[in-house]
């Protein structure tokens, strides 16, 4: 496996808090790797690292063979924060289409992504007007328009119901086997286990970075909550 993005030695500060102290990790192509933790831990400071709009004090970030953030991964790179980057007063399919014309998509790709996110009937709806999770589904399509090589998803299933999540991980699923690396965050620990590859932060430390079986053979628990738990409590022991 090809790494998509290496992470060597970062820093970042805020002020006089250390979000990151020499982080380390690689993201590989062709798989799903959850970033996964509670709120707060670091999880949208490394993914504003990797797109390169997070200010860095040290170390390199390596994304797709370029340094983060440059020009020429514009049209490799997606990335759909945890609030929806719509505007409120075009339609669904305005906002798509506007989206496409920016990245010098095809306008043919935008009904295929609305079909993905199951927002076909919702076509015609001013965006103010859908529900936080509607939005947050048009967000996401902005994101899977074109072929990016990789996208980074902030918590793209928070206030999903548990029909459109399954169907969502299933697109997931397809894109990372057609070769894309695919990046996802979430607090909700049981998403592990839909991911190929987990990274564990927690207070800006790597916990584990591993598979979610894996995860489960080294603490020994039954669920990825229980894991997590275990290794916080590992890890303050130490």
């Amino acid at each position: 496996m090809t790494a998509a993005v290496k992470v060597q030695g970062l820093v970042v500060r805020r002020g006089r808090t250390t979000v990151f102290d020499g982080l380390d990790v690689e993201i590989p192509r062709g798989r799903i790797t959850g970033l996964l933790g509670p709120s707060g831990g670091g999880k949208t400071t490394l993914m504003r690292t990797i797109v390169g709009v997070q200010i860095v004090a040290g170390g390199t970030v390596t994304v797709l063979g370029e340094p983060a953030g440059a020009p020429a991964l514009r049209h490799r790179v997606a990335y759909a924060t945890q609030g929806a980057s719509v505007y409120d007063d075009l339609t669904v399919e305005q906002n798509l289409r506007y989206a496409a014309r920016l990245l010098g998509v095809p306008a043919s790709d935008v009904p295929r992504v609305m079909a993905d996110v199951d927002l076909t009937s919702q076509r015609a709806q001013l965006a103010g007007a859908l529900s936080g999770g509607q939005r947050s589904r048009v967000s996401l399509g902005v994101a899977m328009l074109g072929a990016p090589d990789l996208l980074v998803l902030d918590e793209p299933t928070v206030g999903l119901d548990p029909v459109l999540r399954q169907s969502l991980w299933g697109i997931f699923r397809r894109l990372a086997d057609a070769g894309a690396a695919l990046v996802v965050s979430s607090h909700v620990m049981d998403e592990a286990m839909r991911c190929d590859d987990v990274v564990l932060i927690h207070d800006g430390r790597m916990l584990a970075h591993t598979t979610p079986r894996g995860l489960l053979e080294t603490t020994g628990a039954r669920d990825a909550d229980a894991a997590f738990l275990a290794l916080i409590d590992r890890g303050s022991a130490a």
